[in-house]
């Protein structure tokens, strides 16, 4: 496993990271025993970081990771943890809240759920409308200086927030969305971020299964939020599945999968780009791992882009709702 510095001011962390809400019920039934094991295969492969957020499944997935990383040393992994979801009882989404006190009170117990004295990076997971970014990284910034928190990140916002933000504190990443069909950071958002030394860890580098060459029409079961996501919805889902059709060509020649041709071109774009991989079961993660082997030459490059054009994925990102949360998405920014 290579190490990357995460940012010019963060921590070093492995080229790959992994991804951990599908392992809590977001995509259908999760298997604990099997999301331990997947975890635990992940940190002995040299995977350092661990992703989550505190909504995940309502704090289900913070737990998971606390009892995975009993026993274990704790300088071995660095936590990043979304805040800021609001849930009601049934699962669903009621908003969102980054104020000071807010802020300070989830971390209090993400804590606790997680069963460490610190959080490596902390990051809202969304803009929320009512509230200055500075207010919400100040926040933070308090927790780093009482000992809490390591680093600041961000999530999912555009070029003038990330400005506003970086003007308050270092930032050391930006998570966002980055795939072959999800290449919206390229406009402007991912040179912002070069101009001020902020990594990127990347997620739904496979597009949530769609490119991953496992997918197929109507896979998605009850419960699995994919059934309402635009690019699994009819039309969508046949012109975004001939995608992967003309990239599992480019892959058979490699002799390569499908999914570690997209996550070595999500990991070919920079040096400061960590792919996030969702693996739940410890195949997808060995899969996943195979593509830290594979080298993409400027050939590659030039075919991949011409099977799957900038721009060719057909769909949304999420549905309208969620979009309207998107800072990254908002057109004022670019």
């Amino acid at each position: 496993m290579q190490y990357r510095q995460l940012g010019a001011t963060g921590p070093r962390v492995s080229e790959l990271g992994l991804g951990c809400m599908g392992m809590s019920a977001i995509y259908g039934p999760s298997d604990r025993t099997e999301s331990i094991a997947t975890i635990h295969a992940a940190l002995e492969a040299g995977i350092t970081l661990l992703d989550t957020g505190d909504f995940y499944d309502s704090g289900h997935n913070e737990l998971l990771i606390a009892e995975a990383l009993k026993g274990r040393k704790r300088e071995n992994s660095i936590i990043s943890v979304k805040f800021g979801g609001l849930r009601d009882p049934a699962g669903g989404w009621s908003g969102f809240d980054a104020r000071p006190e807010a802020t300070r009170n989830f971390l209090a117990y993400s804590l606790k759920r997680l069963g460490v004295d610190h959080i490596d990076i902390y990051r809202p997971a969304r803009l929320d409308p009512n509230v200055p970014i500075e207010e919400t990284i100040g926040a933070i910034g308090d927790m780093i200086k009482a000992g809490y928190v390591k680093h600041i990140g961000l999530s999912e916002v555009g070029p003038e927030t990330i400005r506003r933000a970086a003007a308050v504190h270092p930032i050391v990443d930006l998570q966002i969305e980055y795939s072959l069909i999800s290449r919206g950071i390229e406009d402007g958002i991912l040179e912002t971020c070069r101009e001020l030394g902020i990594g990127i860890t990347a997620y739904g580098v496979l597009s949530r299964g769609l490119i991953s060459g496992h997918w197929t029409k109507d896979r998605a079961k009850p419960g699995d939020y994919r059934a309402h996501s635009p690019r699994f919805q009819d039309e969508n889902v046949d012109k975004n599945l001939a995608l992967v059709d003309a990239l599992q060509k480019i892959a058979e020649a490699k002799g390569v999968t499908v999914a570690q041709i997209a996550i070595a071109w999500v990991a070919a774009q920079g040096k400061d780009i960590i792919p996030l991989v969702g693996a739940r079961r410890r195949d997808r993660l060995a899969e996943a791992l195979g593509a830290l082997e594979v080298t993409l030459t400027p050939v590659d490059m030039a075919a991949i882009e011409k099977a799957v054009p900038k721009g060719a994925a057909s769909g949304t990102r999420y549905a309208e709702a969620q979009m309207a949360h998107l800072d990254s998405e908002s057109r004022h920014q670019h």
